[in-house]
């Protein structure tokens, strides 16, 4: 009993601390680079202007959607397995539970589009500047392509 106590004090304290220092709140995507690790190549990780909000709850919660650049627009009514596979492939959600550690966010994911990610915790390095947070991933294979890549994602405060 005594270790539940002290876990939701825990809780408690991370969430305040973040309403407290200003993390907290919608976040817009404003780019999402990648660098191949093993050319150094830096490249535009879902395109040239990919669309995303992130956004963390005073509660303790968070929820991201990023959609990739030049995706398709299928029909509603007539759409195919392809379009269905191509809006999928274009799409990253997840949702969970979050903790702030001033240089670094854990993302406790219990939400997710591709279910495989329900269950983990993803860690991204935090860098602030003003209203942008910076986000840097450790080198992980690359969604559509598998080379090992370290992800770089701004984001900014919508006020």
């Amino acid at each position: 009993m005594r270790n539940i106590v002290m876990a939701l004090i825990f809780i408690a304290i991370s969430c305040a601390a973040s309403a407290e220092d200003g993390f907290g709140g919608t976040y817009k995507l404003v780019s999402a680079t990648r660098m191949i690790v093993e050319t150094g190549e830096t490249k535009d990780a879902y395109g040239k202007n990919p669309k995303g909000y992130i956004m963390y709850g005073s509660d303790g919660r968070m929820l991201v959607l990023i959609t990739h650049d030049g995706r398709s627009k299928p029909s509603r009514t007539d759409m195919t397995d392809q379009d269905r596979a191509d809006q999928y492939r274009t799409l990253n959600t997840y949702g969970g539970t979050y903790t702030f550690h001033g240089d670094s966010v854990e993302h406790h994911i219990d939400i997710a589009g591709n279910e495989s990610r329900v269950g983990t915790t993803e860690i991204r390095e935090v860098k602030r500047d003003g209203d942008r947070l910076i986000y840097t991933t450790k080198p992980q294979p690359f969604s559509s392509d598998g080379k090992l890549s370290v992800i770089t994602l701004v984001w900014e405060k919508l006020k």
